[in-house]
């Protein structure tokens, strides 16, 4: 691989509407990858790309074949010596990916940004076909032999979570050459189609009040006081997502078929089988969830939006109306500043070294902030590898929910900071419970906004907030779960036109939302832009668990005496290494109840009695 750019990504300009939601946010930081790499063709970039490969060669050539024999010895020609030398690998290989994918993510439009993120996949994959062997021949050595080789070889001992996590896989793995076919294919298969995916939503405009605009910013127009300006961005939305709908439909039909050929040959029972596998979620577990949130469908966002329609002087709201302010809502942007100390007074409040740790993003260069065509819409948090450290990237553009935003992606932040103490190969944390952080620090900033609010007008204005917040957290988190599930079976049959994926968004949209919202024409094409879907099928259920769960724990913490913080901050630290199981019981809490998804819904149906009882009182 050659010819890599040596600059750093070029940023454009934001629009006009973009630029002026911007000017009175103060400086909005923008992240320093050179903790990473200093460019893309310094030396250290290109010289750890070329000592992976050799040594990923010579880790092939040390181990292949002998794995089973290491298994009965130890120190340095034993199991947990390998492993050590795989994690390294591991870790340069993460570095390099990080810095390549979060460049790209920067400005996906710019050409050269695009060249290094393809050319780094491509390379990764190949100096990853080296070490494909590794898992594969791990998982073929007996049971017996393994558990002898953990109890006597101590540097294995130390990697039981990782060991144990990899042989659940082992029901599902294919033979040596097959699995090398999956992973080289992968470049031109489903990493193609989720690039083309990226690269389309980057570059599509938003036409409003004939200003073309970025996604996040058209997005955020449905947030606006103004109904006629919400109803346009609306209708922007949709036209743009109906004149590319015959591309979206492509990489969508041509996705849920190649992850069919794979659930097939690798033999899962079930459409969402392998997601819950790499969760670490049983099957009941999410299915007892997804049943609790649609029995509560009426009780929760049913409720909720004839509410709001009442309070808006409204018989239903349009689509477009959802996320609408209230009239009590202050129009008044929020600056990065006033931002930025808002959620690390939150995290202070509950545990400096909570606020320590989440300071460090501001104070050092980890947060990308600013609106910018190209750059990557919606918020994340990449935990890169554990010799770094995570980078937060938002569009932040000053409304309350970008403030939450930014808590919940420093949650993760923070989690993935606690975590990175397990080494490479288990910090990773299953996507369930690494929402919990997350959302976990978001209900640490509601509540200490809430506490602060001043009069009937705010509380309630803040408390609305909140509940779609919630409802779009688990409620439309459940009904994207239930789309995904109805549009991949659907897809076994054939594949399937946009009309037919737009009336099986309608079916579940419609069920969700209930009879207070008209869905009008145009909402049709809205599950296009939905990146969860292409990237990552059946992610979405992870933020209902996690939102669940989380109400159950603030619950806990509410009634804890002393304690609850360690116990947390050791929650956290374990990254990978235990099941949810064992990670909740502390806390006197279990998934696998079927009451226990009852309690977190629960705490927003009390959050709607608040909020009809702040109106009767009115």
């Amino acid at each position: 691989m050659t010819n890599f750019p040596s600059q750093t990504p070029r940023l454009n300009a934001p629009p006009k509407a973009a630029a002026a939601a911007q000017e009175g946010l103060g400086d909005l930081p923008e992240w320093t990858l050179s903790d990473l790499y200093p460019s893309a063709g310094s030396p250290e970039f290109l010289g750890d790309l070329k000592k992976a490969e050799a040594d990923a060669i010579a880790f092939e050539a040390r181990w292949k074949g002998k794995l089973d024999a290491a298994a009965g010895l130890t120190g340095d020609e034993g199991i947990g010596a390998a492993v050590e030398a795989f994690e390294k690998l591991e870790d340069t290989l993460g570095r390099i990916a990080s810095f390549a994918g979060l460049t790209y993510f920067s400005n996906t439009t710019d050409p050269a940004n695009g060249k290094l993120y393809g050319d780094v996949q491509s390379k990764i994959t190949d100096i990853s076909a080296h070490l494909l062997f590794f898992s594969l021949e791990l998982n073929r050595i007996d049971d017996a032999r393994i558990n002898l080789c953990l109890a006597r070889d101590t540097r294995a001992g130390h990697y039981r979570p990782w060991l144990e996590d990899l042989r659940k896989d082992k029901p599902h793995q294919l033979d040596d050459r097959t699995e090398q076919l999956f992973l080289e294919k992968s470049m031109t298969g489903a990493a193609a189609w989720n690039r083309l995916f990226d690269e389309t939503m980057a570059s599509l405009r938003y036409t409003v009040d004939g200003e073309e605009l970025p996604l996040e910013a058209a997005l955020n127009l449905l947030q606006d006081p103004d109904g006629e300006m919400r109803r346009k961005a609306a209708e922007a939305l949709a036209a743009t997502f109906r004149a590319n709908i015959r591309t979206f439909s492509l990489i969508t039909n041509t996705l849920a078929k190649d992850k069919e050929i794979s659930d097939r040959w690798r033999g899962f029972g079930d459409i969402a089988d392998s997601r819950h596998l790499a969760n670490r979620v049983e099957r009941e577990v999410v299915d007892a969830l997804a049943a609790a949130v649609r029995a509560a469908y009426p009780r929760l966002s049913h409720r909720y939006y004839a509410m709001k329609a009442k309070w808006l002087g409204m018989e239903q709201l349009n689509f477009w109306d959802r996320n609408a302010p209230l009239p009590e809502t202050s129009n008044t942007l929020i600056g990065w500043d006033e931002a930025r100390d808002t959620v690390l007074s939150a995290y202070g409040t509950f545990d400096p070294e909570m606020e320590t740790i989440a300071r460090r993003f501001f104070d050092d260069g980890w947060i990308d902030a600013p609106v910018r065509p190209g750059k990557a819409p919606g918020a994340f948090a990449h935990p890169t590898v554990p010799s770094a450290h995570p980078y937060v990237l938002v569009n932040y553009m000053g409304k309350p929910r970008d403030v939450m935003t930014l808590a919940h992606e420093l949650g993760h932040g923070v989690h993935q900071v606690l975590a990175g103490g397990q080494g490479a190969l288990m910090a990773s944390t299953p996507l369930t419970l690494a929402e919990t952080a997350s959302v976990f620090g978001e209900m640490l900033t509601f509540r200490s906004l809430l506490d602060k609010t001043k009069g009937r007008r705010e509380r309630k204005a803040m408390l609305a907030q909140k509940v779609e917040d919630m409802i779009n957290t688990v409620v439309r988190q459940i009904a994207f779960y239930e789309f995904e599930r109805k549009l991949h079976t659907a897809r076994k049959d054939g594949e399937l036109t946009a009309e037919q994926i737009g009336e099986l968004w309608l079916s579940v949209q419609g069920e969700s939302l209930g009879p207070a919202v008209r869905i009008s024409e145009g909402y049709e094409t809205y599950w296009a832009y939905i990146p969860h879907f292409i990237h990552s099928p059946f992610y979405v259920y992870a933020y209902a668990f996690g939102d669940c769960l989380v109400n159950s724990l603030y619950a806990v913490y509410q009634q804890a005496e002393n304690g609850f913080q360690q116990k947390y901050f050791e929650m956290l630290k374990a990254g990978g290494t235990k099941h949810h199981s064992e990670l909740l019981k502390p806390f006197g809490l279990d998934a696998t109840d079927p009451s226990f998804w009852s309690k977190g819904l629960s705490m927003i149906e009390g959050l709607i009695d608040e909020l009809e009882a702040l109106d009767t009182a009115a």
